[in-house]
This record gives structure tokens, C-alpha cells and sequence, in this order.
């Protein structure tokens, strides 16, 4: 089954079992707490049609139905109780708490009652579901789809130990070779060619997870392999060396798992990527209509500082490497650029005077918030450059195309800390701030760096 139907199929066992559980908790709710006699009335109507979509809208917040593949029982198991206690309190003060009743005991057995009925139901619908998953994954030829990288002794030990686990969830498809030399995995697996074709097969085979079978203590070959390999949706394994193993950063959820360290691409939770999102678009619109008069200041300041357009569109790489244009208050004279992408620097003779007010205090990204809305940019996130500039960088350091794996942002840590960039080299020094962004990004991290901004903003000390 497809990782999509299986989705759907989660999908609509979630609504058939709130729909359920609704209906039963308001039955029992009228008979045995309130002893009156059971009516279909309006709220009962009201909470088949709105409860179940509250319940899908909590699961999806959770990822349930993205990578639905990768469920396993103790996981879902621990998903539906957050789920069920959270939704449980929501839904109790927001249309049980008012209802008239004899004492507060009734109040207890109500949220009992609804919580009890709704976990269970739902838990015992989900484990069948899951373990119906689990063990379709296991079969042959339904694996995760698994690429080696290197054909040496170690990489033979890992094939074998994982291939003899009695839970293995592994479709081999091949392997390539790192060194040229060794092709001992050759007589297990096919070799789909060298390293050099990653990329290539990566895509032929639709590889859902890659294990770099070379020491961890070879750092260098790793990133190269890492920068070229890591899509942020690709699983990647390494193998610990004693340091780490001693230092606990390996992490086990399977006692009959190999040891291997999974690369985490993204450490922020899937709910904190869909509420991200939602301040992203809530905010942006708040900001656009509440500034409309600094929008005006700004149109009719950059207008009469010098002649050309008030705004100022340029082609930016964003998420995914896909391009955008930026839209942002003119700062710099018209024609600024003839001679080729040039990086502004503090005093900078093209831009104007009011562009280096405007720059010093954020203004001219104001119209950034449009970007936002329109799904190209985040409030906070690696700020966008240009490809000419994206070429060099890549040169000296390969892993600036990490950056890419995410929206790009209004505001950034590097941002806060160096402002606009001057040269390249400043770029690279920036650069090393957002991708310690990307490895602990959270919405705690992400308004610490917007309060941080506001300040920059408002002591009008941006770069």
C-alpha cells in the first residue's frame, strides 16, 4: 500500500472513531449523569459534525498523517494519549463547563467519561491499524527502500546484521562504492555505481534511506557525502564512533535496531512546524494591515530620496532551491548594479539617504511580510541570497545549500548578529549561525530572534 493510502486510511478510522465517541459519550452523559432521557437535540448534531474535524485537526497537528508509514505502537500509543487529554480539556471548558449540573462531581464524571471513551476507542482502532502497518512494512519487498554507502568489510557486517534482525524493515536496493577499490558488498547487492552518482540513483531507486558504512571519525568524507545527500526527508544512518556511543548521543526505539546514529535533519516536531506556519500567516497579515501608515511614510520617503520605483524586486533562492522575488523599499539609487551583483557595505555611496535610515531600521524589509503570506518566505528562518553569491559560497563551504531545506526568513540569528552581509567572507560568518539555527530551530528559538529584531528595530541599530 502506498505511503498516501495509508494516510488516508488513518484518516478516516480517525473521524469514523470520534464520530463514535462523541455519539456514546453524549448518550451515556444524558442517561446515567444527568438521568434524562436521551434526545437527539441541536448540540448533539452540532458536536458529530465539529468534534470529530477538532479531533483530525489535533492529530494532524501531531504528524499523524504525514510519514504514516514510519508509525509504530508505543509512538501512537503515547500520540492519542496527549492527544485525547488535551482535546478532552479543550472540548470540557469550552462546552461542558457551563452546562447546569447537580455538583461538581458531575463535572469529574463527565471528563472522565469523554476522555475514557475517546482515548480507548480510538487507541484500540489505531493500535489494530498500526500493527496491520508494522507487519505489512516487514513483509518482503515493502521495505523502506535502502541505499549503502561503501562496499567494504563494514559495510557487509552492517547489510548482515540488519538483514538477520527478526524485525527487519530494510528493502536493500544496492549500494556505492566510495574508494573504487572495494566491491566486497558486490556479491550481496547490486553496485549502482560511485559516489559521484549519489544524487542520480538516489532519485532512479526513490531511496527512502541511505546508511554511510564508513567510520564517523572521517568527518570530511562524511559532510561531502551529508551536503549532497541530506533533503531533510531522506532517513541517514551513521556508524557511532566510541565517543559518541560514551557521550549517549545514540538513541535506540527498537531493542533489535543495529547501532547506527540517525541523522536528524529537523529537530522541530511536526506541530511546531504547522504552528510556525499559522504565526507566519496571522502575523504577516496583522503587520501588513497595522502598518499601513509606515508603508505610506516609507512609499512617499522613497520616492522623493531619488527617481525610480518605490519598491524593489529581486530574484532570491529559496526553499527547495526554487527562485522568488524578494519585494522590498528601494534603497539604493536606479542603475546601482550595472556593473554586476555587487554587496552593499556601510558606506556604500548608491545607497540613499533615507535608504540607510530605512536599513538601519529594518524598514525597507517591511514588504517582506507580503512574501510571507504568499509562501516563499517565514518570519524567521536563513535569509535568501542571490545565486551569484550561493555559487561562491558552495565553493568554500558546500553545506551553505542546508540552508535551503527550509523557508527563508525576514529575520534571522545571523541576521541579528551581522546585518547585511559586505563580502562573501562575512556571508560564510553568517552563514554559521543559521545552520546552528537549523540543527535547534523551535518556536521558543524563533521568538527569541524576532524579540531580538523588535529591539534592532526600535534602536534603530541594524547593519
Amino acid at each position: 500500500m502506498k505511503v498516501r493510502n495509508w494516510a488516508v486510511l488513518f484518516f478516516i478510522f480517525d473521524w469514523i472513531t470520534a464520530i463514535f465517541s462523541w455519539f456514546l459519550f453524549f448518550y451515556l452523559r444524558k442517561t446515567f449523569i444527568e438521568k434524562q432521557e436521551f434526545e437527539l437535540e441541536i448540540n448533539f448534531y452540532l458536536g458529530i459534525v465539529f468534534i470529530p474535524l477538532g479531533w483530525l485537526f489535533f492529530y494532524a497537528l501531531q504528524g499523524t498523517y504525514y510519514e504514516t508509514r514510519r508509525m509504530f505502537r508505543l509512538r501512537i500509543l503515547n500520540m492519542t494519549f496527549l492527544s485525547s487529554l488535551a482535546g478532552s480539556i479543550l472540548i470540557f471548558f469550552a462546552l461542558l463547563l457551563d452546562d447546569a449540573v447537580r455538583g461538581y462531581q458531575d463535572y469529574y464524571q463527565s471528563f472522565l467519561l469523554l476522555y475514557g471513551i475517546h482515548f480507548i476507542s480510538s487507541v484500540s482502532v489505531r493500535l489494530i491499524l498500526t500493527s496491520f502497518l508494522v507487519s505489512t512494512v516487514r513483509k518482503k519487498g515493502q521495505g523502506f527502500k535502502t541505499l549503502i554507502v561503501g562496499g567494504n568489510e563494514k559495510a557487509i557486517e552492517i547489510y548482515q546484521e540488519l538483514i538477520n534482525l527478526p524485525k527487519n524493515v530494510n528493502e536493500f536496493v544496492g549500494y556505492v562504492n566510495i574508494n573504487g577499490v572495494d566491491h566486497f558488498l558486490k556479491d550481496f547487492i547490486p553496485n549502482l555505481g560511485k559516489v559521484i552518482d549519489l544524487e542520480e540513483v538516489l532519485k532512479k531507486f526513490e531511496i527512502e534511506e541511505v546508511i554511510i558504512a564508513i567510520e564517523s571519525s572521517d568527518h570530511d568524507r562524511i559532510k561531502d557525502i551529508l551536503v549532497r545527500i541530506d533533503d531533510g526527508k531522506t532517513k541517514i544512518k551513521v556508524l557511532p564512533d566510541m565517543y559518541v556511543i560514551l557521550s549517549g548521543s545514540v538513541k535506540m526505539t527498537n531493542i533489535y535496531g543495529a547501532l547506527l546514529i540517525e541523522i536528524t535533519s529537523d529537530p522541530m516536531p511536526y506541530w511546531q512546524k504547522a504552528i510556525k506556519r499559522v504565526m507566519d500567516v496571522v502575523f504577516s497579515f496583522s503587520a501588513i494591515i497595522l502598518l499601513i501608515p509606515f508603508y505610506i511614510f516609507s512609499a512617499i520617503a522613497v520616492k522623493l530620496s531619488s527617481p525610480g520605483p518605490i519598491l524593489f524586486l529581486q530574484d532570491r533562492v529559496g526553499l527547495n532551491g526554487l527562485q522568488f522575488k524578494i519585494i522590498k523599499f528601494r534603497t539604493m539609487f536606479m542603475n546601482s548594479e550595472a556593473a554586476g551583483p555587487q554587496l552593499s557595505s556601510s558606506n556604500d555611496p548608491r545607497i540613499t539617504n533615507i535608504g540607510r535610515f530605512m536599513r538601519k531600521t529594518r524598514l525597507d524589509e517591511f514588504p517582506q511580510f507580503i512574501n510571507v503570506l504568499l509562501g516563499d518566505m517565514s518570519l524567521v528562518g536563513p535569509r535568501p541570497e542571490r545565486q551569484f553569491y550561493i555559487d561562491q559560497i558552495v565553493k568554500i563551504e558546500p553545506q551553505y545549500l542546508h540552508l535551503n531545506r527550509v523557508r527563508p526568513g525576514i529575520t534571522s540569528w545571523g541576521q541579528v548578529k551581522y546585518g547585511y552581509a559586505e563580502n562573501v567572507e562575512q556571508m560564510l560568518q553568517r552563514m554559521k549561525f543559521d545552520l546552528i539555527y537549523l540543527k535547534n530551530r523551535s518556536l521558543a528559538l524563533d521568538i527569541k530572534i524576532m524579540f531580538y529584531t523588535i529591539i534592532i528595530v526600535v534602536k534603530a541599530k541594524g547593519k
